[in-house]
């Protein structure tokens, strides 16, 4: 996986009339959950701060990143858990960072990237990707930057599903029957059949 650096301040003022005033300062809210729990036994958050400014690089990003956090000189390996948006604006309210280590797995969604041309495509069909992202579980240290799907021969009508892929190290956790690609009749696809079976 990729990385990225960012550096963030504990928080000790919370609540929604304390982050207000915090987005309006350029700073976003954060929480970062690992193994600590409470006296309740649920995950206990550390609460800290990060610069829009900084924290744009890892968000508005088709990549998924291993985060380098570092809160006030403490330094923590994460992964972007949750984020929650303003519905109008679509400025980022909330970021949660899940703790990773080397050793226990991690359920993540990682980019889907085609390979090659489809023989349907050269017919005249046209290519449909229905995912953009499947989820994976395992170690951050075995998970790769992307899945390649290779769609070389992928006739007109076919598709390709979860199911049929298969990737070392990874348990696809996205279900087997989600289609995640292909290919589908074009018009013009279609008049060179009529073409072919008129001769």
């Amino acid at each position: 996986m990729l990385e990225i650096n960012l550096s963030g301040a504990k928080r000790t003022a919370t609540g929604k009339k304390a982050s207000k005033t915090m987005r309006k300062e350029g700073v976003v809210p954060c929480n970062l959950y690992g193994e600590k729990k409470g006296e309740n036994g649920l995950p206990e958050a550390l609460a800290f701060s990060v610069p829009f400014s900084e924290l744009r690089k890892a968000i508005y990003t088709p990549n998924v990143y291993v985060v380098n956090l570092n809160i006030d000189g403490e330094k923590h390996m994460a992964i972007i858990k949750e984020m929650q948006f303003e519905p109008v604006t679509d400025a980022v309210l909330h970021v949660d960072f899940l703790e990773i280590t080397a050793e226990k797995p991690i359920v993540v969604g990682i980019p889907v990237s085609l390979k090659g041309l489809a023989a349907g495509v050269r017919l005249g069909g046209r290519m449909s990707l229905s995912v953009r992202q499947l989820k994976v579980k395992a170690p951050y240290t075995q998970i790769p930057e992307k899945l390649e799907v290779d769609v070389t021969n992928l006739e007109i009508g076919k598709s390709i599903k979860v199911g049929n892929l298969s990737y070392e190290g990874l348990e696809l956790v996205t279900p087997a029957e989600v289609v995640v690609c292909s290919v589908k009749m074009t018009r013009a696809a279609q008049a060179a059949a009529a073409a072919a079976a008129g001769k």
